[in-house]
């Protein structure tokens, strides 16, 4: 049994097969989904030849680290920004085999939220080796941690399928 939905599932499965047929490769940049995104994309059978990886950067340092997002750029702006999610996505891609990446950094809750970046806030960016790049502020509301990861997950792969153009 899955953790997740039917309607991701079926997402999760169309982006498997879609990108299979094309021989293309995906890589997750994930912070406040912790990894459900390249979760629910391993939870099809043939994803292998799909997902190249995954990375799961929860802390400032491991965005830095992992992807090169820039410490002047936390400072300025936050881990939970569209410049974050930019160069998040940007690392992914740079970092990986994948054609198409996706990045996502946000307020899950229920506490870390402020006027200024309540909980729910989640930045979400997708980037392809063509040029391509997405943007997404999502304002999910204070709807519980699991539905907004579960909202964030849904998004995210909405917008691989659009930036795999």
């Amino acid at each position: 049994m899955s953790l997740f939905p039917p309607e991701i599932i079926g997402k999760a499965e169309q982006i498997i097969a879609g990108f299979s047929s094309r021989g293309m490769m995906v890589a997750t940049a994930e912070s406040c989904t912790g990894g459900l995104i390249a979760g629910v994309l391993t939870e099809v059978p043939g994803s292998s030849a799909v997902v190249d990886r995954g990375f799961v950067t929860y802390t400032n340092e491991a965005k830095a680290d992992m992807l090169g997002v820039s410490p002047a750029t936390l400072e300025a702006y936050g881990a939970v920004s569209k410049e974050t999610a930019l160069q998040m996505v940007h690392g992914a891609l740079l970092r990986s085999r994948a054609t198409v990446a996706v990045a996502v950094t946000g307020v899950a809750g229920p506490g870390g939220g402020s006027a200024e970046k309540p909980v729910g806030l989640v930045h979400l960016a997708a980037k392809n080796h063509s040029g391509t790049i997405l943007h997404r502020e999502m304002r999910y509301g204070d709807i519980g941690r699991d539905k907004v990861r579960l909202a964030t997950v849904e998004t995210a792969l909405d917008m691989l399928v659009e930036a795999a153009v």
